[in-house]
Formats: C-alpha cells, sequence, structure tokens
C-alpha cells in the first residue's frame, strides 16, 4: 500500500503538540490537507510542516478520493458531526478525547461507523502508554488477585483551562472538569480491568470557584488568560461511586479546589497486591513477601503513547486491526460520564443496564 493520506481537521494546541508531528514522524504518512476554520492556523501548518494545503471548511475534503483518514482535533461540540460526515464519506477516523459532547452523540457515531465499516478510533491516547499497558498486564497476570475496588483523584489546586472560553461553555465543550480530565482516568481504569460492564453510577458535580471570573485567583491556567466576559457553565468538582460487574470505583476530580495540593493518581487495589498509578509517571506495586510488607516500582523506560496511537492508527488501516481505541470500548466510558451527569442533576443513582440483563 502507497502512504496514507491524513487531513488534520482543527489545527490547535492537540493538533500541533501531538498529531501533526506523530503523522510527520511516519514514514508511511503524508499530510494533504491541514483544515481550521481560522485559515491563518491551518496556513501557519502548512508553513511550519512544509506539506499539505491549507483550507478552511472540512466540507472541501470530503470527496476527495486519495484523503485515506482523518484526524479530528476540534472543540468538542464538532466531534460528532465531522467525524459521521467523514466516516460516511468513506473515511477513517481518529477523534480527539472525549468522543462527543453526550452520550447520544456517541451512540450516533458508534452507529455509522457500524454501517460504514471504517474506522473510528476515539483519542483515549493512554491505551498506548507502556506503564498503563504494564499495569494491565499485571493485572491480567493474577498478580493483584481479585481487583475489588479502584480509587481515583484528578485534583488541582486554583487551575481551570482557559476560563470563560470553550473549555467553561457546556454548549461547546459538553462539561468541565469530568468531561476534559475525567475521561482519561475512566477510561485507564476501564481498560485495566478488561473494560466490565457498568451497572449502575451515583455522582455529583459542583460548578463553585470559576463563577465569578473577573475575581477568580488561580494558580496556573492554560489556554488562558480569563475572558472575563465570557461563560462559565460546567463543573470545576467531580465526585462519584461507580459499580461494575467486578470492581467498584470512586473519582473525585477538581480543576480547582481551596486545597493546595494536586493528586493526580489512580489506586488498583487487590487482595493480594496493589498499585498506585501517578498519572503520566511511573507506577508502585505494593505487596507483601515473607511476612514482610514491599513496595515496587518496575523499572522501564517512558515511551511516547500519542507516536504509539498514530503508528497504530495508520497500521488499523492497513490491516483493519480493531484497536483498544475503537469507538466500541471508548462508548463505555461515555456511557460512564454521562450517568454521572445525569446522577447529578437527577440527585440520585442511576442504573446504566436495562433490567433484562
Amino acid at each position: 500500500m502507497s502512504k496514507v493520506n491524513i487531513a488534520i481537521i482543527g489545527c490547535g494546541t492537540i493538533a500541533n503538540n501531538a498529531h501533526i508531528p506523530s503523522y510527520m514522524n511516519n514514514s508511511e504518512v503524508k499530510i494533504k490537507y491541514f483544515c481550521d476554520i481560522i485559515l491563518e492556523r491551518a496556513q501557519n501548518a502548512v508553513d511550519q510542516y512544509q506539506c499539505g494545503q491549507a483550507v478552511q471548511d472540512y466540507r472541501e475534503i470530503l470527496n476527495d478520493k486519495e484523503v485515506d483518514a482523518v484526524s479530528i482535533c476540534t472543540p468538542n461540540n464538532c466531534h460528532a458531526q465531522i467525524s459521521i460526515d467523514f466516516l460516511r464519506a468513506g473515511k477513517h477516523v481518529l477523534c480527539e478525547k472525549p468522543a462527543a459532547r453526550v452520550l447520544e452523540e456517541a451512540l450516533e457515531m458508534q452507529k455509522v461507523q457500524h454501517e460504514t465499516g471504517k474506522i473510528l478510533n476515539i483519542g483515549v491516547v493512554n491505551r498506548f502508554n507502556k506503564g498503563v499497558n504494564l499495569i494491565k498486564d499485571i493485572i491480567d497476570s493474577g498478580e493483584l488477585g481479585e481487583i475489588y475496588h479502584v480509587y481515583v483523584s484528578f485534583r488541582a489546586h486554583r487551575s481551570i483551562p482557559g476560563l470563560g472560553g470553550a473549555f467553561t461553555t457546556k454548549a461547546i465543550s459538553g462539561g468541565g472538569v469530568l468531561i476534559d480530565w475525567g475521561v482519561h482516568y475512566i477510561d485507564i481504569v476501564m481498560y485495566c480491568l478488561g473494560d466490565p460492564q457498568p451497572i449502575t453510577v451515583s455522582g455529583k458535580t459542583f460548578s463553585k470557584l470559576g463563577c465569578d471570573i473577573a475575581n477568580y485567583t488561580y494558580a496556573d491556567m492554560w489556554a488562558g488568560p480569563p475572558i472575563s466576559n465570557g461563560v462559565y457553565d460546567v463543573d470545576d468538582f467531580v465526585t462519584a461511586l461507580i459499580r461494575t460487574d467486578s470492581s467498584t470505583i470512586s473519582l473525585n476530580g477538581a480543576w480547582a479546589q481551596n486545597i493546595g495540593h494536586e493528586e493526580t493518581y489512580i489506586d488498583f487495589i487487590g487482595d493480594k497486591a496493589g498499585i498506585r498509578l501517578q498519572y503520566g509517571q511511573s507506577f508502585k506495586i505494593y505487596s507483601t513477601k515473607n511476612g514482610m510488607l514491599t513496595e515496587t516500582i518496575p523499572n522501564f523506560n517512558m515511551d511516547n503513547h500519542f507516536q504509539n496511537e498514530i503508528d497504530s492508527f495508520i497500521r488499523s488501516i492497513k490491516t483493519n486491526e480493531k484497536l483498544p481505541s475503537h469507538i466500541d470500548n471508548a462508548i463505555i466510558t461515555a456511557k460512564l460520564m454521562q450517568g454521572i451527569y445525569d446522577s447529578s442533576e437527577k440527585g440520585r443513582e442511576v442504573c446504566l443496564i436495562s433490567e433484562d440483563n
């Protein structure tokens, strides 16, 4: 097969920091288009990477038979429609996380993927993280015994990305810290546990610290500075308890909290041993041996999981391999996040399976 022709849809931060460099590092790829509603950003990508053509409207690309696949790096409100349009145009799709703003949109994406047979992968990039895959292997081997509970923490001090902008506008993003950060943490848990069946969820979201945009004091902020007359109608704190057909999962997440510590980790608690994964870093195994408590830090080289994700996507286009990031797997995380939001709104636990299951 000749080189795979790619179109980049959305030329913002995630495209320039992850997708584009990874495609450029793959000798089997040719980037044919850079597309952005701000044409200048698309042209800047053409100039920077010395390839491709700048376009403003993704619909100009749909009927180009030379384009094999696209990376969708747009705001969340565009994910579903653009993915569906390209799938129906016969293109393979890698769509950034989250799959969509709400479960209904994600389910429609999954439906169209099944109808067209084209690849639809979601950017749950930690499924291509070497450390995460080592943890999955350890769990699968039985070393931890029965994993009866997993605790998840993704809490920052006072952050909130781009306060007043797209990240904090529900109509664009679909939600706040849960859909932005929580998607990664929940997906790691589900992947390492073998994608168990969620049964019920009880959750509560809060929107507290970012409401007064003009007077918000922050420790750090990416995608900033704040837009004083902008919108803030999303969650900056979330807590939830999830029951699956195997383990229970509890989580606490915060873009912002009045606690001066960042705590970003996942605890896998087994009856033989346990693991704490420091997000984006290494992990430690807690166990016992010969009547003594032991702590082990595995020695391995961290790799570039974005590169792994892109390389795997290109390979799957050529081999039709179904990757762990396929929409059929990512939809589980979408269901869980929707369940947490629904539970918070209704003020009660919600069931995620039908009674006849």
